[in-house]
């Protein structure tokens, strides 16, 4: 696969990750992968396997299915936010306990709490969804379906730019955001986005293409 030369957008990265997780998802398995900035994990994880490919970009020809390989592995896999395969099948040293929730729950919330602009995607093998983890709090839940582009595009916005217009286009307002208790998640299911407040779910059906 040789040397990692090619660096990523974060957009891409997200681009790259986010299906590979809902193949996982699909398969209904568990994998947890940590994306961020590339010197801010060292001393942070203890590789449990040799690490024979790691230091390559994700980009590369057959990537996808080799990721989905290392992150069905235990552990987490770490990639860089400009998609440079960092480690696989590590544990993380940082956690923080997750009510109702195993270890994987645990690593994300640690580690996006410890390591400033990171994200943990996560496969629920229990549920078969994906969660997102920012600053130590799950911001976006997504079942394995196919979303729209234009649902996709707005969501990996949110994910790398933090662009409030997926709330938007879901019908919350910016004073319900501001106002909210708890911070709000975002749900993405197939067709449709739903935003779990302090105050309840408000859903609307996505009909963008």
């Amino acid at each position: 696969m040789g040397l990692f030369s090619r660096k990523l957008t974060k957009e891409r990265v997200y681009e790259i990750i986010l299906p590979v997780a809902k193949q996982i998802a699909r398969s209904k398995e568990g994998a947890l992968f940590v994306i961020g900035p590339a010197n801010k994990f060292s001393k942070l994880y203890d590789p449990l396997f040799p690490q024979v490919i790691a230091k390559c970009s994700i980009k590369e020809e057959g990537m996808g299915k080799v990721l989905e390989k290392l992150a069905t592995l235990d552990g987490a896999v770490i990639i860089s936010n400009e998609g440079e395969l960092i480690a696989y099948g590590v544990k993380l040293k940082k956690s923080i306990p997750v009510p109702g929730y195993g270890t994987k729950h645990a690593a994300a919330a640690g580690i996006t709490s410890y390591v400033p602009d990171t994200t943990a995607v996560l496969v629920s093998e229990e549920i078969n969804w994906v969660k997102v983890f920012k600053n130590g709090k799950i911001v976006l839940e997504m079942d394995s379906e196919e979303n729209p582009k234009s649902m996709e595009h707005k969501i990996i916005t949110f994910l790398s730019e933090g662009d409030t217009a997926l709330f938007t286009a879901a019908g919350i307002s910016a004073a319900i955001l501001g106002g909210a208790a708890v911070a709000p998640i975002m749900i993405a299911g197939g067709t449709y986005l739903a935003i779990k407040t302090a105050t309840g779910i408000i859903r609307k059906t996505w009909k963008g293409k």
